[in-house]
């Protein structure tokens, strides 16, 4: 078959179709996302957890996360997925609007699978037609469907209050934990800050405090350490080896690891 996609964008709204794999390298997710899969499968990695959702599936992401994506099509078939994003300013008001107030700091998994119910069902079937349709849909029709789903997620999913209405700045957590575990993701040091609940400034002191060096020389050693590996311990292919231990750009992955290591890595394999 031949290599085709297709994504149509709406305010909000994201239609996906792929007939190939399609790996999407890290994403930062910063909006409340609610998605469906109507044919295919996809694999995220999301909060240290690799998640497999199906043809079928409902699912639900938390905000502000690193997230990596590969999407696979059914044999001889296409990817396709509907995902809706639920806008802070939609969200706050609702929030003015209805009263709707988070009553505690959720504390659960950053990627849900919903339970399936005709409400799911029923709203997925009303939105296709428009994403079928090579005209645009109006913002005020766009607003009313994101509204729409959120008081459809309210309904059947009653805990996600304590998400959806939570407006607070990610809070301080462990960063060397964090970092740990998120270091492969090639994202600004201002965007690990933020995520750790720092300012730039106070994130690079307490880095330097705790790893003795600087975050981009310790993310650059971390990455190519594990790229030193999985190329000589494990016999992958540099091609596939540089762009999964956090480097976007080969050359510049070529150029840090002879540096490093005295070879070129396709030398070294």
């Amino acid at each position: 078959m031949q290599k085709q996609e297709k994504v149509k964008r709406l305010p909000n709204i994201l239609y996906s179709c792929y007939s190939h794999k399609s790996s999407e390298g890290e994403q930062f997710i910063p909006e409340h996302v609610f998605g469906y899969i109507l044919s295919g499968s996809s694999e995220i990695y999301l909060g240290g957890k690799n998640n497999i959702f199906k043809e079928g599936d409902f699912r639900f992401f938390r905000k502000n996360q690193l997230a990596r994506y590969t999407k696979y099509p059914p044999p001889g078939g296409e990817y396709r997925s509907i995902s809706i994003v639920m806008d802070q300013n939609t969200l706050r008001s609702m929030s003015e609007e209805l009263n709707l107030h988070a009553d505690q700091p959720y504390t659960g998994e950053g990627a849900l699978l919903l339970k399936p119910n005709n409400l799911f069902r029923n709203y997925i079937d009303s939105i296709t037609p428009y994403l079928d349709n090579k005209g645009d849909i109006s913002k005020v029709l766009t607003i009313h469907k994101v509204k729409e789903a959120i008081m459809i997620l309210l309904e059947t999913c009653p805990e996600l209050k304590d998400i959806l209405f939570d407006f607070s700045e990610p809070g301080k957590i462990d960063l060397e934990a964090y970092m740990n575990e998120h270091y492969k993701f090639n994202v600004d040091i201002s965007r690990f800050a933020y995520l750790t609940g720092r300012s730039l400034a106070t994130f690079k002191r307490d880095f330097e405090r705790i790893f003795h060096t600087s975050p981009n020389r310790w993310l650059q050693g971390k990455r190519l350490h594990d790229a030193y590996y999985l190329i000589k311990e494990k016999g992958l292919k540099v091609s596939d080896v540089y762009m999964e231990v956090g480097f976007k750009d080969f050359s510049h992955f070529s150029f840090a690891f002879k540096k490093t290591y005295g070879v070129t890595p396709s030398k070294l394999a």
